[in-house]
């Protein structure tokens, strides 16, 4: 995702392209009431609305701030946005550098008016001057079918800029593995310094790398140690028990009587 745009003027107080103003008012009540978890504002081509995610009319971004500020004596409306990298990639080539803003007067019934558009053009002139001519001659008016609301206004086109914040870093975050080399390619993509910040994030995978094939083989050489133990000591029990189990076999069972003698040590012999 491209990084959120610096303020840029999308409105200046005055006309409109159906023959409306667009006051002082309605900019300070856009910029005050504007929050995109109430309704966000969506960047499209033309301020045609695409059904089709993969068609030319998708959507091209998000407004994610207003503001407003004085600029030759009249009130202008500015708006920081979060582009897609299709829109990026169109203003860097120079298609789409003009800004046309779609305006309901009355959002929700507040009777307020809120941005709930922003269209990018490459033809001011249909929405602008000549534009506004027409449409207020118009019986009715050529950009009807392009609005959200019947009532909505769309101001003139005006010439913008896209120029893009500098990257936030994130504070507190624990050394570690993947925090140095995350923090390593964010420097090469951030300063482009070449090849050296590349060399040193392999460097640095290539030293961990090692360090923890040590540590693996650390842990099996304990293992392996502990196996041989424990193999050592069943030997020996199983030697004890086949040396056991030896020895009682050729022991006798029991002890035979020894024969009944008499005084003269005959046997004594009894008459059936």
């Amino acid at each position: 995702m491209a990084a959120k745009t610096k303020f840029f003027r999308i409105a200046t107080e005055g006309a409109t392209s159906d023959g409306r103003t667009i006051d002082r008012n309605m900019l300070l009540q856009m910029a005050a009431s504007y929050d995109p978890k109430t309704y966000g504002a969506r960047v499209n081509l033309e301020h045609i609305r695409g059904y089709d995610p993969t068609g030319p009319f998708r959507a091209y971004g998000d407004v994610i701030a207003l503001k407003t500020e004085e600029e030759d004596g009249k009130l202008g409306l500015y708006a920081q946005i979060d582009p897609t990298s299709e829109l990026v990639a169109l203003n860097k080539a120079r298609q789409k550098i003009y800004c046309s803003m779609e305006i309901q007067p009355n959002f929700a019934d507040t009777g307020e008016a809120y941005l709930v558009g922003l269209a990018v053009t490459d033809n001011p002139a249909s929405l602008g001057c000549e534009m506004l001519q027409f449409s207020a001659k118009a019986k009715q008016n050529p950009l009807a079918e392009r609005k959200q609301e019947p009532d909505n206004l769309f101001s003139e086109a005006v010439e913008v800029s896209l120029e893009f914040e500098p990257a936030q870093t994130t504070a507190a975050v624990k050394p570690g593995f993947a925090a140095s080399i995350k923090k390593l390619f964010a420097r090469q993509q951030e300063t482009d310094a070449g090849n050296a910040d590349m060399q040193e994030a392999v460097q640095t995978i290539a030293q961990q790398l090692q360090a923890l094939g040590e540590q693996f083989s650390t842990a099996i050489d304990g293992i392996n140690q502990q196996l041989a133990q424990l193999k050592t000591s069943q030997d020996k029990d199983k030697e004890a028990f086949t040396a056991l189990k030896s020895s009682l076999d050729k022991a006798e069972t029991f002890a035979r009587r020894p024969p009944a003698t008499g005084g003269s040590g005959d046997a004594i012999k009894t008459d059936c």
